[in-house]
């Protein structure tokens, strides 16, 4: 008789689990012990709804892997999204005045955290950027993380050109791409680089993207891509690559919001980059990113104000920090 493959030996040793409760745990290959005694310590919990949704995630179904990062309708605060842009530098108030004086941008709250830095919330059309980090007078000395931005703007060449004014550098000027859009690169003083876009059309901003967007550029995209996945159950909703492999661009969906991301070339190199991600359950979602290959840089803990966080580091360098919204900072 052939021997069974691990995907059936995990089948039948959970329906075993949720069809005895008294059951002991089934004896299986030693990859998967830690899968039922997970299921053997959660399968007396009331909810019959919630077996069910366990055997779902045991099998590795995509269903409960996509609602890992979707919070419920109002439980992302402060006109933040799935994923939000964090962007630390020395001189973070510098920072700001370049988006605002660029972009147009309106700066909603700023405050100093913990660390003695500038914590800043940023609106860009309908999107929001994080800002923090040093300046004059200010005791933080963090480690900076710029990153790479995808913008849209109703005129490519007024925001290129005051980018440059305010002390940016061109990486690439204005020019009509293939893929419908008019763009061009700026890197700003802080080492951030912006793609200046706006889609041919009668919108300026393409279906499914927004004012401000991540732009990834790992040296391989595909691992980035299935960390995104196991982690925090990403779905890939595009992707364009040439026959020997080079993904040249891609777009991965996270709740409300897409990752771009394209493979390193020329001037863009990789660039980690730091994210503030809501999930519905910052625990569980702590725990699968370990299991994926993340490592802790903050155990889940309740904030002040109103979110539970945790913190981790991708093996490709980017920092997460995911969080729950619990309720409303208090006036």
């Amino acid at each position: 008789m052939p021997k069974r493959s691990l995907a059936d030996q995990l089948d039948q040793a959970v329906a075993a689990l949720l069809a005895r409760p008294g059951a002991e745990v089934p004896r299986v290959e030693a990859r998967l012990a830690p899968l039922l005694r997970l299921a053997g310590d959660l399968r007396d919990l009331p909810r019959e709804n919630f077996k069910a949704r366990l055997k779902s995630d045991l099998e590795g179904r995509s269903s409960m892997t996509t609602n890992l990062v979707e919070p419920a309708a109002g439980a992302i605060p402060g006109g933040l999204r799935t994923v939000t842009p964090y962007l630390v530098v020395a001189e973070a108030g510098a920072l700001i005045d370049f988006v605002k004086q660029v972009f147009g941008a309106e700066e909603t709250l700023r405050g100093i955290g913990s660390a003695g830095g500038i914590h800043a919330n940023v609106r860009l059309g309908d999107s929001m950027l994080m800002i923090g980090g040093g300046g004059p007078g200010l005791s933080w000395r963090g480690t900076s993380w710029p990153a790479a931005l995808h913008v849209y703007v109703e005129d490519v060449e007024a925001a290129y050109q005051r980018a440059l004014a305010a002390g940016g550098v061109e990486i690439h000027p204005p020019a009509d791409q293939e893929y419908g859009e008019r763009e061009g690169g700026v890197k700003d003083p802080f080492g951030n680089h912006w793609y200046i876009a706006r889609a041919k059309g009668e919108r300026h901003i393409p279906e499914g993207l927004r004012t401000v967007n991540s732009f990834l550029h790992p040296l391989r995209a595909e691992p980035v891509i299935s960390f995104l996945k196991r982690a925090f159950g990403a779905v890939e909703v595009a992707k364009y690559a040439s026959p020997d492999g080079v993904v040249h661009h891609a777009k991965i969906r996270m709740g409300d919001t897409i990752v771009e991301m394209s493979e390193a070339h020329g001037p863009c190199q990789p660039m980690p980059s730091m994210f503030f991600l809501y999930v519905p359950n910052v625990d569980a979602s702590y725990r699968r990113a370990l299991e994926a290959g993340a490592i802790s840089t903050g155990e889940p803990a309740d904030q002040p104000y109103g979110d539970r966080t945790a913190g981790v580091k991708d093996v490709f360098g980017n920092q997460w920090y995911l969080a729950t919204h619990l309720r409303d900072r208090e006036a």
